[in-house]
């Protein structure tokens, strides 16, 4: 059987950002009580340092976004896992508060070079107008990074420690993600595709432009409910009257329908335009948080939920390539990751802050507001579509 280099490519990110996730964005969730257990730490000093590692993501992602753009992904890339490594080996050698947050700054910093954002670009460096394919195939593995580090990570701990776990995926990066990157990756990305006569559109400045603003507002209002939701999803469950393994089980239902909605959207053939996954995906969220409010069963809501964020991980990256081409690609991924990473950095504590404000049904009707926001500025995007549809058709 004869694999394509575009199958080996995707094939290479999708083993690079499962451990990427899972040594990084996933750490926390399995180590913070070890950890708090073992150093005495609050929880608020243990969950601070991830808020840490999502700002110094936000903050450098816009540059590692240039770098792309210039020499493609490959020494990026290359980086960021060396950078997670060494946030991993400081965070294992950690003893005090103030190294703990310098390595979750490190690894924060390696995020921003080896994610989502990194890796879609580098797809679209490559591939160009062709991308979405793949940036779609990329996120079924990425869907996988949970199902995978979760129980390792859970098992490295009991076998040797939350200290070990940290320098066995720090080796992990430097053994396996590493070359990845350096041996799976082009060396030299293609010439940056020029221009098209029909995209006049695309060559306005993107900060000058409402599409990049209806992205981001789009985003970041996402990224404020998934780190809201991530954290307090238990509480706002058992308030309803859940058991706590119901809550439990209800919320492991999110990444199932995620990597089911993304398989779906692959079947698609990319044959409708990425404005349309991005409307489906803003409906079934805002679905997922008034349902709940409503008294919808709470598996259903939940799927609805994760369907709808398992396919915007797909419009965050193919849509803006079909807004703006391939030409700027990697920029723009870089800057509308900025607000994003710094609203997931600010949310866990904002939605503190409400559930003790106004209680967990209180934060739910805050969240189903909040779901409002990109649904209507995805229907912007839609008229918006459709008008550029109607200009660029002959005749018309």
């Amino acid at each position: 059987m004869i694999v394509s280099d575009r199958s080996r490519i995707v094939a290479a990110l999708g083993i690079v950002e499962i451990l990427a996730w899972g040594s990084s964005f996933y750490l926390i969730a399995v180590l913070s009580g070890p950890i708090a257990a073992a150093e005495g730490w609050s929880p608020g000093i243990v969950t601070a340092g991830f808020s840490v590692a999502l700002l110094c993501s936000g903050l450098a992602t816009p540059r590692f976004g240039d770098l792309i753009q210039r020499t493609g992904g490959r020494r990026v890339m290359a980086s960021g896992m060396g950078l997670i490594a060494l946030g991993l080996c400081i965070l294992g050698a950690a003893t005090s508060p103030a190294v703990y947050l310098l390595a979750w700054a490190v690894i924060g910093i390696g995020m921003g070079a080896g994610l989502y954002d990194a890796a879609f670009s580098t797809l679209g460096r490559i591939y160009g107008r062709g991308a979405r394919g793949p940036i779609t195939a990329l996120t079924l593995w990425g869907g996988f990074a949970s199902t995978v580090c979760w129980p390792l990570s859970a098992f490295l701990v009991e076998q040797v420690g939350w200290r070990g776990t940290c320098f066995v995926y720090a080796a992990m990066h430097l053994c396996i993600t590493m070359p990845i990157c350096l041996f799976g990756l082009p060396k030299a990305p293609p010439p940056v595709e020029p221009a098209g006569e029909d995209e006049p559109r695309r060559l306005r400045p993107p900060l000058k432009d409402h599409r990049f603003w209806c992205l981001a507002v789009a985003g970041t209002a996402i990224a404020v409910m998934a780190s809201i939701w991530s954290v307090h999803l238990v509480t706002v469950l058992t308030a309803q009257g859940h058991t706590l393994a119901a809550a439990v089980a209800l919320g492991a239902l999110i990444g199932p329908a995620q990597v089911g909605a993304r398989v779906i959207e692959m079947m698609g053939g990319g044959r409708h335009h990425p404005v349309w996954t991005m409307a489906v995906s803003v409906v079934l969220v805002a679905l997922g948080f008034l349902g709940l409010r409503l008294g919808i069963p709470a598996s259903a809501a939940l799927v609805a939920y994760g369907a709808g964020n398992g396919l915007w991980s797909i419009a965050r990256g193919a849509l803006p390539l079909a807004l703006f081409g391939p030409q700027d690609y990697p920029r723009i991924m870089g800057r509308l990751a900025t607000p994003m990473l710094i609203a997931s950095a600010a949310a866990p504590l904002a939605g503190t802050a409400l559930i003790e404000r106004v209680g967990p049904q209180g934060t739910l009707e805050v969240l189903s507001m909040i779901a409002i926001i990109p649904v209507l500025v995805t229907i912007v995007l839609v008229l918006t579509v459709r008008a550029d549809t109607r200009l660029a058709t002959p005749g018309r």
